[in-house]
């Protein structure tokens, strides 16, 4: 069985199922909720969330801030309710003024934090993306250019104990490496 089908079958009993991929910067998650949203588009009307659209910039990333922000989208996901979100935009340091988010039947989280505790009971998956710290760095820094490499560098360190803190990766339902 493929990650696809088993994502079907894990979805096709849920109720507002949620999937959830997580892992080391660098890894690969945005390209594969992607590629799982273009491979269940056809059953399911779909939203898909980044985390670095949810994250107070660098230092003020992985907070209380955004697990309250995770809890309230799930819960208005699980309600079947349309959410209002605020993202952030990068060049200006803020957040960008709330947009309507209508509801859809699948909801994909993506991102360092978004298989954090405080929402994991709600997943019907939670898959995890490993990579090796350096290679991962450098295809953040080849994707998004050298002028980030000290925050990145700082960023490991932070990603490394929110990891440890959640213990993200073990309770993954799926285990890839890139």
């Amino acid at each position: 069985m493929d990650l696809i089908d088993a994502l079907s079958d894990l979805c096709k009993d849920v109720s507002q199922p949620i999937i959830a991929i997580d892992g080391p910067a660098g890894a690969g998650k945005t390209t594969l909720a992607h590629d799982i949203k273009l491979a269940l588009a056809q059953r399911y009307s779909i939203t898909e969330i980044h985390m670095d659209d949810l994250y107070d910039g660098w230092d003020n990333a992985l907070t209380s801030q955004l697990t309250g922000i995770l809890e309230h989208v799930v819960k208005a996901h699980k309600d079947k309710k349309s959410f209002s979100l605020s993202t952030y935009n990068w060049l200006a340091a803020e957040f960008n003024p709330a947009t309507e988010i209508e509801k859809s039947e699948l909801l994909i989280l993506e991102g360092v934090g978004s298989g954090q505790m405080a929402i994991r009971d709600s997943l019907a998956a939670l898959i995890w993306i490993d990579i090796d710290d350096s290679e991962g760095l450098a295809r953040v820094l080849e994707r998004d250019g050298n002028e980030i490499e000290s925050q990145m560098k700082k960023w490991l360190s932070t990603q490394e104990q929110h990891f440890r803190d959640e213990g993200t990766q073990n309770a993954a339902d799926f285990v890839l490496t890139t």
